[in-house]
């Protein structure tokens, strides 16, 4: 299987584009301003305890508090706040947790006003991003994640994911971690850690630890609230996350980010080394690898899929309503059912790439046609199940109903993903002549600024659709420019464009103003 990462530098932010087969099936976006990421965790300060919800609102300097359930205090908060209240004061200066005794865990059904209390300092751990008018939420239950396990202080367990199926492998995975688990940390070990062996996990280990210490050390100086330690940057945690075997490429524009991300992963998987490249060109990396024409056409009220079959993605406060239409497709089947379910099955591969690529969340109800031959909906189930396997999100699925609906859950942890792909009218309410018309007239204008400056090269960069209408034809405009000034003028079609952008370019491909 052919798996891609293409990463986007720009001044502001960095977009991650992940393609499986040269399809779209992830797209993020990092940006500077973003201080309250998935695991960033903060020394804050508790602004008020409700006992009516059981919750606590918590200044982690946001402009809306953070939110801290009881449920997610975990059951040994109290070993943490003691830890805090000696790090800070300065009396612990030994952060391994060798010589701390664990606490008797809370109760489980007890109330947040017996454990915490207001202006008290406490450790939290943003587990779900700032999403609406919502602040972030918050767990005390703190993690670190490795490439091969997560680190939990303040704990004594071992667990191994319940992806890794063997139960050899299992056993042999909690051996191997028993004997280096550190006093007072619990170890989660991940799938990805299948088939490794003890020095790669104990270097995880060690990663993880100097991570803890390192933040450890600036709580006694720390203000409240301030962050003590942040995730990963965007390109490491995703390469953490998503990256295996499978991988057979990654490509970046930035040099910096190149050498980076070239480092890390010759410490995780030197053998992957050589996949790394550094993309440079003129040409756009994710115009070069059609990434911006998948964005235009899959971020849409209106998704369109093969044999004609379209899905129509409606987005409400409560949850996200998912049609599915067969379209005027031609029908080759012999009768409505088998119809329905080629329909359904292509519609399923659709919804599962949709759902990781707009990161979805919440209450999802698709509604599939109606297949009255229980089989069927059995297939359907399967298939969607399956597409979903590779979701990093944790999710259910439930069977289709007998009204043909399907209802999914899918935890949300940020914000959705939103590209409007619809643009406005360029010719406006009022103006009847046409759009490419008026933009021609204005290149004409613009280029005989451009020629008078005797450029030897000239790129016109432009809407695919401008691009057409300037090269179709005989005479086409391009020729008559040739015709007119004897210079050749090179059309570039830029799918990242609206409709009436264009710009010109020199041989170095710097933009030319006019």
């Amino acid at each position: 299987m052919n798996k891609e990462l293409i990463i986007r530098t720009s001044s502001d932010a960095v977009d991650f584009a992940l393609l499986k087969e040269g399809r779209l099936v992830e797209l993020h976006k990092e940006t500077e301003d973003n201080n309250f990421a998935v695991g960033d965790i903060f020394l804050a300060k508790i602004r008020k305890a409700l006992p009516g919800l059981n919750a606590a609102f918590v200044n982690v300097g946001y402009e809306k508090d953070g939110f801290l359930h009881y449920h997610d205090l975990g059951p040994q908060i109290s070993t943490m706040l003691k830890f805090i209240k000696g790090v800070s004061s300065g009396k612990i200066t030994d952060y391994s947790l060798n010589n701390i005794n664990l606490e008797n865990d809370i109760d489980k059904n007890g109330s947040i006003t017996d454990v915490l209390h207001a202006n008290q300092s406490v450790l939290v751990q943003v587990v779900k991003e700032p999403i609406s008018t919502k602040g972030p939420r918050l767990s005390s239950e703190l993690s670190l994640a490795g490439r091969y396990i997560v680190l939990v202080p303040f704990s004594d367990r071992i667990s191994v994911s319940q992806k890794i199926e063997s139960k050899e492998e299992k056993s042999r995975l909690k051996r191997l971690v028993k004997s280096i688990r550190p006093k007072g940390f619990s170890i989660i070990v991940r799938t990805v850690a299948e088939g490794k062996k003890v020095a790669d996990i104990d270097q995880d280990l060690q990663n993880l630890l100097k991570r803890w210490e390192k933040m450890c050390k600036k709580i006694p100086k720390a203000k409240l609230p301030s962050k003590v330690l942040g995730e990963l940057n965007k390109a490491s945690s995703m390469l953490r996350d998503v990256f295996n075997d499978s991988f057979t490429g990654i490509k970046v524009d930035d040099e910096d980010l190149y050498d980076q991300i070239k480092d890390y992963i010759g410490e995780i998987s030197p053998k992957k080394e050589n996949i790394v490249s550094f993309y440079n060109s003129n040409v756009p990396i994710f115009e070069k690898f059609g990434i911006e024409r998948q964005i235009k056409t899959s971020f849409g009220k209106t998704v369109t899929m093969k044999k004609g079959a379209y899905l129509v993605i409606e987005h409400t406060e409560a949850m996200h309503v998912i049609d599915v239409n067969s379209g005027n497709r031609s029908n080759k089947a012999k009768n409505q059912e088998d119809t329905a379910l080629e329909v359904n099955l292509i519609s399923a591969v659709e919804i599962a790439r949709q759902l990781r690529l707009r990161d979805m969340g919440g209450i999802i109800v698709v509604d599939f046609i109606d297949m009255h031959n229980s089989e069927n909906r059995k297939k359907l189930f399967d298939c969607l199940r399956e597409e979903m396997e590779d979701d990093r999100a944790k999710h259910k699925i439930l069977p289709p109903s007998k009204f043909g609906l399907v209802q999914i859950t899918r935890q949300r942890v940020r914000p959705e993903m939103n590209i409007k792909t619809r643009e406005k009218n360029p010719n406006g309410s009022d103006v009847e002549i046409e759009a490419p018309i008026v933009t021609i007239e204005k290149i004409n204008v613009d280029l005989q600024k451009v020629f008078k400056k005797n450029m030897k090269k000239v790129t016109l960069s432009a809407h695919p659709f401008i691009a057409a209408y300037l090269t179709r034809g005989f005479p086409s405009q391009r020729s008559k420019w040739f015709f007119d000034h004897k210079k050749w003028v090179k059309i570039q079609p830029r799918d990242a464009y609206t409709y009436l952008e264009y710009h010109f370019h020199d041989q170095d491909g710097k933009i030319i103003s006019v």
